[in-house]
C-alpha cells in the first residue's frame, strides 16, 4: 500500500485533520519534557444518547420512585443494594467486586446550570467544558494538552476508539480516531513515510502532518511477539473497543517488548451507543449497562495485568439523563442529571454527589442540578494531571475527593 492510500483511509476512518504538524512540534520540543502528572492515563467512556440515571443507581428506598415509574422502575428484590436506599441496576453485578474493595466511586446528582436537553447541544457542552450559553469550538482535553503538552515520545495526545467524533480532543489535539481499529492498524504496516524535501511551505506542512501520522499508527499498532493478554474480553462492539484500548496501551513499548501501558497516550476514549431509551428501556438498557459492566472489568483486569490500574482513571459521561417520570412508551424522554462512575486504583470509592429527592422535581419534572460536571473535569485537570483547571475551563471549579492521597 502506498502513503497516499493509507492517508486516504486514515481520513475514511477519522483521523482528524487538525493533527498539529511535526514542524511545530519540533519547535516546542522543550515544551513537551516528560510531565509527571502524564503518567496517569485516562479512560473515558460516553455513555451515548443521555443514559437513564434513575434506573442504573437506584433510589430504591423512595416510593416516589416506584410511583413515577410503575412500569420501567427495577423491582425492589432485583436491586443490588448498596446502602439502606441507594442500588444498582442488576445488570452491574459484575462492577460490585470495584465497589467492595473501594475503587469504584458513584457521583450523583450530574449535570450543568441551564441544562439543555438537546443530544447535539448537550453534548457540546460536555465536550467543550462550556456553559450552557456559551458556545466553545475546543474540545477541554485539547486545551489542557495545549496547555501543558503530553510527553515527547507520546505517540498521540489521545485515540478514539469507536467513533469518528473527536468530542473532547477536538479542534487542536493530537488525537487519532479508530472508527475501524483493525483495518487501520492492519493497513498502518503497508503505509510509508515520505521523504520531504520540499520548497513550498504549504506541502511541506501537510507531508509534515502526514508523517506524523503514520508515526502514530506505527507506535499504537500491535507488535508480533508483544504482551498477549490473559484477560478475557467481552464480545460485541464495546467489548472490541476495549481489547484495542488494551492492545493500544500494550504497544507502546518499541523496543524491550514489554508492556508500558500509558506511556503512548494520554487519554483514551471509548463510546457504548444506543441510551436514547425513549421506547421499551428495560430490556435495551439492561443490556447496555451489562456491557458496561463487562468492559469495566475487562479494564481493570488488562490494565492490572499491565501493571496500570494503580495510575489509570476511568469515567464514564453521557449528555443528560432522563426525566423521573417515565412516559407512555414504557421508556423515559431526555431528562437533566444523571449519576456517573469513577473507577481505579487510586479511585475513593462510595457514593459522592448530591442524591435525587424526587419530591423535589422542577417545574418541568426534572431533577434539579447537584454537581456541575466541571468539578469532575477539574479534579481530573487538578488531582490527576497537575494542571491549573482555571487555565482549562475559565472558571474555578471545586475538585471532588474522588481520588486517594
Amino acid at each position: 500500500m502506498n502513503r497516499r492510500d493509507f492517508i486516504a483511509l486514515a481520513a475514511s476512518l477519522g483521523v482528524p485533520l487538525s493533527w498539529s504538524s511535526a514542524a511545530n512540534a519540533d519547535a516546542n520540543a522543550a515544551d513537551r519534557r516528560l510531565t509527571p502528572g502524564y503518567d496517569n492515563l485516562l479512560i473515558l467512556i460516553e455513555l451515548k444518547g443521555g443514559n437513564d440515571g434513575l434506573n442504573t443507581v437506584i433510589p430504591y428506598a423512595d416510593p416516589a420512585y416506584y410511583n413515577l415509574r410503575p412500569k420501567v422502575g427495577i423491582v425492589r428484590g432485583q436491586v443490588i443494594q448498596l446502602d439502606e436506599r441507594t442500588g444498582l441496576h442488576p445488570s452491574l453485578q459484575a462492577m460490585m467486586p470495584m465497589w467492595k474493595c473501594g475503587e469504584l466511586a458513584i457521583v450523583q446528582g450530574v449535570s450543568y446550570p441551564a441544562p439543555n436537553l438537546s443530544h447535539f447541544r448537550s453534548i457540546e457542552i460536555w465536550d467543550t467544558g462550556s456553559r450552557s450559553d456559551e458556545f466553545l469550538t475546543q474540545g477541554w482535553l485539547t486545551r489542557a494538552f495545549s496547555e501543558r503538552a503530553v510527553p515527547h515520545g507520546f505517540a498521540a495526545d489521545g485515540v478514539v476508539i469507536g467513533s469518528a467524533e473527536m468530542g473532547p480532543l477536538a479542534n487542536g489535539a493530537r488525537a487519532i480516531a479508530l472508527v475501524n481499529p483493525e483495518q487501520f492498524l492492519r493497513q498502518s504496516r503497508l503505509a510509508m513515510p515520505a521523504r520531504i524535501h520540499e520548497t513550498n511551505p504549504s506541502l511541506e506542512h501537510i507531508l509534515l502532518v502526514e508523517n506524523d501520522i503514520l508515526k502514530a499508527a506505527d507506535g499504537l499498532r500491535p507488535r508480533e511477539g508483544q504482551y498477549a493478554f490473559k484477560t478475557s474480553f467481552p464480545g460485541g462492539a464495546f467489548g472490541t473497543s476495549v481489547r484495542t484500548a488494551m492492545q493500544v496501551l500494550g504497544a507502546a513499548d518499541t523496543t524491550t517488548g514489554q508492556p508500558i501501558a500509558g506511556q503512548g497516550v494520554g487519554v483514551i476514549r471509548l463510546t457504548l451507543n444506543g441510551f436514547d431509551t425513549h421506547q421499551n428501556q428495560l430490556g435495551q438498557q439492561a443490556s447496555l449497562l451489562k456491557q458496561l459492566a463487562d468492559g469495566m472489568v475487562a479494564l481493570r483486569s488488562a490494565l492490572g495485568e499491565l501493571g496500570r490500574w494503580q495510575s489509570t482513571l476511568i469515567m464514564t459521561y453521557s449528555e443528560f439523563g432522563r426525566r423521573p417520570r417515565e412516559n407512555q412508551s414504557e421508556g423515559t424522554d431526555h431528562g437533566t442529571v444523571a449519576p456517573h462512575f469513577v473507577a481505579g486504583g487510586r479511585v475513593q470509592g462510595g457514593l459522592h454527589g448530591v442524591p435525587p429527592v424526587l419530591a423535589s422535581l422542577d417545574g418541568s419534572g426534572n431533577l434539579p442540578v447537584g454537581v456541575d460536571f466541571r468539578s469532575i473535569y477539574a479534579t481530573v485537570l487538578e488531582r490527576w494531571w497537575g494542571l491549573d483547571s482555571l487555565q482549562v475551563l475559565e472558571k474555578r471549579f471545586t475538585p471532588m475527593p474522588l481520588l486517594r492521597a
